[in-house]
């Protein structure tokens, strides 16, 4: 279910007042964009808010049944390639296809990741290594292979998905703060590297997002109730927000703006 459809339920039910002028980006329209992690979560809700705007949208996913059922429910021109992103060969395959089809990308947009959780106790080297390839790894070399062509172009935007877990001190998953922490680095880095040639990197720094996953797994009646009581707006954060702010980074609006950390999070202990 698209969150726009369960906003309006919430709408319906009176617990939110429903947005219904989200902003239109004109230089967005006909633009290349790629996402990793497209099929859902917050995902495919970025892939579904870009083919609203008119763009071209290529994704890459694992799940074959999840993408082929968004692409066959969302409106626009849109591709996917099933790729395991921890496999480098395959995820630069899978970008070269995705051009092929669409042209080389305007947009990138590195999503994919996942919160697992573990116990620090636990892990093994092994894992270790298997939650930066899930979580980090993967976001460089889909810069390295998508920057040659946003060169080529004269510019491009680049939207790195990081996460406030390690900001506000979250346990239970090191290797996934770990990773999350150093996204911040690389966008700073790769931001400095490809700014001359008018590529813009920035990373869009989620919060607790109520994706059907997190509703799935954690979001208890007690744990929603102890987050609540850190933020600031009563409303839990749904994806099209996060959505919206990838929209921003990747439209000319934002043409000045590079090595930003951008927040959709509203628990108040975040920035201090």
């Amino acid at each position: 279910m698209h969150s726009i459809i369960r906003l309006n339920k919430m709408y319906k039910s009176g617990k939110i007042d429903m947005p219904t002028n989200f902003a239109t980006y004109p230089s967005l329209a006909e633009k290349t964009v790629f996402v990793s992690g497209g099929a859902s979560g917050i995902g495919a809700e970025i892939v579904t808010a870009f083919a609203a705007q008119g763009c071209r949208v290529g994704f890459l996913d694992l799940d074959g049944e999840k993408s082929a059922t968004l692409t066959s429910e969302t409106r626009g021109e849109i591709a996917y390639e099933i790729c395991d992103l921890r496999d480098v060969d395959a995820l630069r395959a899978g970008l070269e296809r995705l051009a092929s089809r669409l042209g080389p990308a305007s947009v990138l947009v590195n999503n994919a990741a996942r919160d697992d959780r573990h116990n620090w106790t636990d892990v093994t080297a092994e894992y270790w290594d298997e939650r930066m390839h899930t979580n980090l790894r993967h976001m460089f070399f889909a810069i390295q292979s998508v920057a040659p062509g946003m060169i080529e172009a004269g510019g491009g935007s680049i939207i790195n998905m990081g996460s406030n877990s390690w900001w506000e001190a979250g346990g239970g998953f090191p290797s996934y703060a770990t990773a999350k922490a150093a996204v911040h680095g690389l966008t700073r880095t790769m931001a400095r590297d490809l700014g001359e040639h008018r590529i813009r990197v920035n990373t869009v720094v989620p919060g607790w997002i109520m994706t059907e996953r997190q509703r799935e797994l954690w979001a208890t009646p007690e744990a929603l109730d102890k987050h609540r009581m850190r933020q600031c707006l009563p409303d839990l954060i749904d994806p099209v927000y996060v959505a919206r702010m990838v929209l921003f980074l990747a439209s000319d609006d934002s043409a000045m703006c590079t090595a930003c950390l951008l927040y959709t999070s509203d628990a108040a202990d975040d920035l201090a």
